[in-house]
């Protein structure tokens, strides 16, 4: 194999497939990427197992040929380099590096080690925009668990209807975030599929990137996405994911409406002196007026105020004030809803301008 690539070319697309790339080392293979020189058409691929990344690559292809190279290491080399690159592999084991006075020969592994590019059966298929992906994972992946013995917990739910209505749901047992959005096409019966926490992150990152439709193929056990010339492949999580909607509060009967910016500002300030894990804040909502404060014995305390719409009665919650920004922080309105019912009540967080996306935090005793 003996290819010639631009720097800005290739450094694109190695940064593209750094997170997915196993750092762990479980798997030495893992840690590198498959480099399929065609004139046909090049690519490289990259997968942990669960995620794998198939992007193009445009190189001026001189000797057609296949090798898996260390994508942390070519990374780093292609950063420091000038000029166009020629790589040229010594047998399976070896690739000369050259980019003009700089030159390197870097340990490799063979093409056949690389992980086969799992098969997809009773396959379906949607498209999304663009926009609208990315919309439904930026708003419910940071409410998804990390590393939960609930496993299921661990990824963002994407539930298609058979009306062409797609919904994204985070959760992880203290907060839950769901929004919902129409799409076209329509699939025979519901699907319901786990995708991975951190495939959705990644996939969310790839978005940024793309301005075309995404075509969503799903099958029993992957999820496809084809973003352009990008294939963007997930192994779903297997298991039943909590029934959401019966989380969702109907009967919380008190509104409290607050500047968005403003409430994030307020949390920010007084979460400085919350308790670490907790970030426990004591949330007081009276007539058109909203007071959070924080204690913390071997620290001190802190407290703000602001002006609200609020009517009804005197309401004190306790509340983590990291769930709260998180949630603040995606939505772009600028006033937040917040429903609550009691102070030991799940309370219900809304976007003043989005009803389709909904957040619930479950109260802390204070």
């Amino acid at each position: 194999m003996k290819i010639v690539v631009s720097k800005e070319e290739l450094q694109g697309k190695l940064s593209n497939i750094q997170n997915i790339v196993e750092k762990r080392n479980t798997m030495p293979i893992l840690s590198h990427f498959l480099l399929d020189a065609n004139k046909g058409g090049s690519s490289i691929t990259a997968t942990d197992l669960e995620t794998a990344l198939r992007e193009p690559l445009s190189v001026k292809v001189e000797k057609e040929g296949k090798i898996c190279i260390p994508a942390r290491k070519m990374f780093e080399i292609v950063r420091e380099v000038e000029g166009d690159i020629i790589c040229e592999s010594v047998d399976d084991q070896w690739l000369k590096i050259k980019a003009g006075a700089s030159s390197f020969r870097l340990a490799c592994l063979s093409a056949k080690e690389f992980p086969a590019w799992p098969g997809m059966e009773d396959m379906e298929e949607i498209t999304i925009p663009v926009d609208t992906l990315a919309d439904l994972i930026e708003k419910t992946v940071y409410s998804a668990g990390d590393s939960d013995t609930r496993y299921t917990l661990n990824g963002l739910l994407f539930h298609v209807m058979p009306d062409g209505r797609l919904s994204a749901v985070g959760t992880d047992g203290h907060r839950l975030a769901m929004i919902s959005k129409k799409i076209e096409g329509k699939i025979a019966e519901e699907k319901k599929m786990i995708v991975p926490k951190k495939a959705a992150a990644e996939l969310r990152k790839v978005l940024d990137k793309i301005d075309s439709a995404i075509r969503m193929t799903m099958s029993k056990n992957h999820v496809l996405f084809t973003i352009g010339d990008i294939q963007f492949l997930t192994r779903l999580i297997e298991g039943t994911y909590p029934n959401y909607e019966q989380v969702i509060p109907a009967s919380n009967d008190k509104r409290m409406i607050v500047d968005r910016a403003a409430f994030a500002r307020a949390l920010r300030r007084v979460s400085v002196m919350a308790k670490d894990k907790t970030n426990a804040v004591k949330m007081e909502v009276d007539t058109n007026r909203v007071a959070v404060a924080s204690s913390n014995p071997d620290m001190g305390e802190a407290a703000d105020e602001l002006t609200a719409e609020y009517t009804g009665e005197k309401m004190v919650l306790g509340l983590n004030a990291r769930y709260l920004i998180d949630i603040i922080d995606v939505m772009s309105s600028e006033r937040v809803m917040v429903d609550m019912q009691g102070a030991l009540h799940p309370v219900l967080i809304r976007d003043e301008g989005d009803p389709d996306y909904r957040c619930v935090i479950m109260p802390m005793r204070i």
